[in-house]
Parts: structure tokens; C-alpha cells; sequence
């Protein structure tokens, strides 16, 4: 190669002053908003061939499973990744552990492009102003127009979006997983719509095209701020949107310590949980026992005070209790499980806060289904104001799961903060359980020693939950060491040993 063919192909880089791109996203982009927009023309003038496609495929892709109570109900469990409460959950969360780790553009970019499906999906549904499918074997119900489908769209832009932000924290085997797993949940959401007969085939692939055409505009816009700061741009669908901030995107560090002698302690810890478990599990049915068997239902005001307090129920303090059994559900404690994972694994870089957490609710979890199943209590003899529960009251979940959730925060926070304020977390691990128990016995759900059941699982479980995973241990460095001190901006520190 000549010496002035090497000169004009380094000065074009340096001209360029970065490799040249690929147009395969260009080009995707392009036809998925040239796809959406023949669809929508298509579904606004109600062209035959494609209602009539349309009826005969929801037809067909309904009948697979309608009468299969397994199939549908895997199918619902689906769908429900695709909610508004799930995405938004996502997306928050994300958002919040970007804004932790100080990657506030990636945190806004997350916000925008959530925002953005979540105002498309309504306008263009009223635009185009179809209704619904009518199957034959209708399984669940939608609300408002067809096109295009609002769980295909959201769920397309919000997992698009995670997948953007954190593939670059994915290296080796990992980034194809990642990106496998993503797409796979994207088109298993979009097929449950059509299965569950709430959409036509074309509403699915019609968001599918406006979501991938809403990605790649915001990405695009992502990518201007970026030569607007002088950083320089990749591909993002290979490299993520900021493949320099690999190392704020990872959710946690490896703890020190050899990986023999960690697998041997987390070995011994899963072993003490699992032994801790039965025993505690054994003690709360014999206590579930002893109460409905031999205490004549009438232990510690059983029969007295459900009665007492369904004979005072008031219109306000009926919606209060509904609001504070709500607070103790499924839903809630979840989302708020969710983000106290998301901030501290934000903050310490530490798996443990999470395992901590998920540990005390899986075997709160656990326990429920065991002990309601073994005991198996009548609910009160009063008006229930909860419909569809188990017929089990013994024990409360919802006081168990409020119990371990709010008070295992308490123990994170006063363990990892350091000001005055970190008491303040003991208000809600407090209140939260007074209230909630309040709020189911008054809703005639249980009886006071269901309660006092939950209580006791909680003090036992939580006690032996940190005991043995020692949620704030710091594990940044050995004991005994002295830290080194972080340098105040522009003054070295001289680097010195400490006995």
C-alpha cells in the first residue's frame, strides 16, 4: 500500500474523528415508521383484506386457548408484564439507580422515552379508532381502541430502552443473553394480546413498528447530546448509548475474598436459612394449632373484637382501612421491595440489601402458603369487605409481608446511613404494621391472633434472616484495616502504609 493511499485514509479518520456507522439501524428505523404508517392508513379506512385477515387470525390464535385454565393463566401472567403498573415500575426503578450512580442523562433518556409511549398510546388510538376484536371465547376485556396495542408499545419502549442503557454493563456471553431474553419477553407480551383476544394481529405489529420508530428517534436524539458534549458516538445497538459508563451500569461488585471460601460461606448461610426456616415454620403452625384446636376460637378476643369493630364501621373508615390493606398487598409491597433493592444496590454496590430482601419475603411467602394450607382457619363470622381470598385466616400475609418489609428497611438504613435521620425509619417499620393490622381485622378478615401469628414469624424470621446475612456488613475491605482517605480535587495524597 502506497504511502499517500495510508496518509488520505488516516487524515479521513481523523477528519471523521470516529470509524464510520452501519445504516442497518437507519434502515430499521426508517421501514418500521414507513410499516406503521401504511398500517394506520390501512386500519383508518377499514380496508377488507386486512379486517378480514385480522378477524379470521384472532379468531383462530383465541380458540388455542380458551378452556385451558393453565395456559390461560400463564398467558395473563404474561400480559401483566406489559401493564402500565409493571412498566412504569421499571422504568422508575431504572431511573432512580441511574440518578444514584450520577448518570443523570440516561436517567432523563429512560423518563422521556417512557413518557413518550405513554402519551403516544392513547392519541394514536383515538386516531385511528378501532374497536376491539369480538372472539368467540373472550378471556380478558380491554378498555378503549384497537390500534395500536398499548401493552405491545409500552413494552417494546420500555424494555428497548433498559436493554439501550445497561448493554454495555453485558460483556462476553452475557450481551447476546441479554439481548435474547429482551426480545423474547417483547414478542411473548405482544402474542398473550392476541391470545387473550383483546387485540388484532395488526394492532400488535403496527406498535411493534411505532415503538421500535420512538426508540431509534430518542436514541438519535441521545446521540446529538453526545456531539453536542464532544463524546463520542457508537452504535447503540451494539454497544449500548454510553458504553463508557460500563462501570456505573453494573448493578454490584465481586465481594473480596476467594471464590472457593465464598461459595463455602454463602453455602453454610443458605443452609442456616433453609434449616432456620422449618424450624421457625414449625412453631408458627403449632402456635395456628393450638389456637383453632384447643384455645375454643376465643383466644385473646377472637370472636369479640371482629365483631366489635364490624358493628363501628363507618364510610370513611372503611376507605381508609382499604387504603391501608392495599398498602400491605401484593402490589404495593412489591414496588416497594423493588425500590429499596434498586437504592441500595445503587448505593452500596452490594448484592446483600437485595438478597436480604428477597430472602425475608420468599420465606414470608412461603410460610403463608404452608401455614394457611396446614391450619386452615375459618375467616371471622362477621361481613367480609375483601371478596376472593383464601379460605385460610391464619395467618396474615399482608401483616407478615408489611412486618418484614418495612422493618428489614429500618435495619438497612440504620446500618448504612450515618446522620440523624436515619432513625426516622423507624416510623413506618412501626406504624405500617399497627395500622395494616388494624385494617384487616376491621375488614373482618381475621382475627386478632391470626395477627399476633404474623407478628411472631416476623420477630423470628427477620431475627434470623440478619444473623445470618448480615445485611450491613461491610465487605469493601478486610477488618481491622484503616481506610484510605479520599483526595480533596487537585491535592495528591501521598500514598503511605497504616499499622
Amino acid at each position: 500500500m502506497s504511502k499517500a493511499v495510508v496518509w488520505a485514509r488516516t487524515r479521513g479518520r481523523v477528519a471523521l474523528g470516529r470509524p464510520r456507522r452501519s445504516l442497518a439501524p437507519l434502515a430499521v428505523v426508517t421501514v418500521a415508521a414507513m410499516v406503521f404508517a401504511v398500517l394506520l392508513i390501512l386500519v383508518r379506512l377499514r380496508w377488507p383484506p386486512l379486517e378480514s385477515a385480522d378477524h379470521g387470525a384472532a379468531a383462530r390464535i383465541n380458540h388455542l386457548i380458551a378452556g385451558d385454565r393453565t395456559l390461560v393463566t400463564v398467558v395473563k401472567a404474561v400480559t401483566w408484564l406489559g401493564s402500565d403498573g409493571v412498566l412504569w415500575t421499571v422504568i422508575g426503578a431504572a431511573a432512580i439507580g441511574l440518578a444514584l450512580r450520577r448518570r443523570w442523562r440516561l436517567a432523563i433518556y429512560m423518563l422521556v422515552t417512557g413518557a413518550g409511549a405513554l402519551v403516544l398510546d392513547p392519541v394514536l388510538k383515538s386516531l385511528a379508532g378501532r374497536l376491539r376484536p369480538m372472539v368467540a371465547h373472550p378471556i380478558a376485556h380491554g378498555t378503549g381502541n384497537s390500534f395500536p396495542s398499548g401493552h405491545s408499545l409500552g413494552s417494546i419502549v420500555c424494555y428497548g430502552a433498559v436493554l439501550l442503557v445497561f448493554l454495555p454493563a453485558a460483556r462476553g456471553r452475557w450481551r447476546p443473553a441479554f439481548t435474547t431474553v429482551t426480545v423474547t419477553l417483547i414478542v411473548l407480551i405482544g402474542i398473550s394480546r392476541v391470545l387473550l383476544g383483546v387485540h388484532y394481529l395488526s394492532d400488535v405489529v403496527g406498535a411493534w413498528a411505532i415503538g421500535i420508530t420512538w426508540l431509534g428517534v430518542t436514541a438519535f436524539a441521545f446521540e446529538l447530546t453526545r456531539r453536542s458534549a464532544g463524546q463520542p458516538v457508537t452504535d447503540p445497538v451494539r454497544e449500548g448509548l454510553e458504553p463508557e459508563a460500563r462501570a456505573d451500569l453494573r448493578p454490584a461488585e465481586r465481594e473480596p475474598g476467594a471464590r472457593h471460601e465464598r461459595r463455602r460461606q454463602d453455602g453454610r448461610t443458605a443452609a442456616g436459612i433453609a434449616v432456620a426456616w422449618v424450624l421457625i415454620l414449625g412453631i408458627i403452625v403449632g402456635v395456628g394449632e393450638l389456637v383453632t384446636r384447643h384455645g375454643n376460637g376465643n383466644v385473646l378476643g377472637d370472636r369479640t373484637v371482629p365483631h366489635w369493630l364490624a358493628s363501628h364501621r363507618t364510610p370513611g373508615l372503611t376507605r381508609w382501612s382499604l387504603i391501608l390493606t392495599a398498602a400491605g398487598g401484593t402490589q404495593a409491597i412489591l414496588i416497594v421491595s423493588l425500590a429499596t433493592c434498586v437504592v441500595f444496590l445503587a448505593v452500596t454496590r452490594r448484592w446483600r440489601p437485595v438478597i436480604y430482601i428477597a430472602t425475608l419475603l420468599a420465606g414470608q411467602l412461603g410460610a403463608f402458603l404452608v401455614a394457611e394450607a396446614v391450619v386452615r382457619r375459618p375467616r371471622p363470622a362477621v361481613t367480609h369487605l375483601d371478596h376472593h381470598l383464601p379460605t385460610s385466616a391464619y395467618p396474615s400475609g399482608h401483616e407478615a409481608a408489611t412486618c418484614c418489609l418495612y422493618i428489614a428497611v429500618a435495619i438497612l438504613v440504620i446500618g448504612h446511613a450515618r446522620g440523624w435521620w436515619r432513625w426516622l425509619s423507624l416510623i413506618p417499620a412501626i406504624a405500617m404494621p399497627v395500622l395494616v393490622a388494624l385494617s384487616r381485622i376491621y375488614r373482618g378478615e381475621h382475627h386478632p391472633t391470626d395477627v399476633l401469628g404474623s407478628l411472631l414469624f416476623s420477630a423470628l424470621w427477620l431475627a434470623a434472616a440478619t444473623a445470618l446475612i448480615k445485611p450491613n456488613a461491610d465487605t469493601s475491605r478486610p477488618s481491622g484495616k484503616r481506610p484510605r482517605p479520599m483526595p480533596l480535587r487537585g491535592v495528591p495524597v501521598p500514598d503511605r502504609k497504616y499499622p
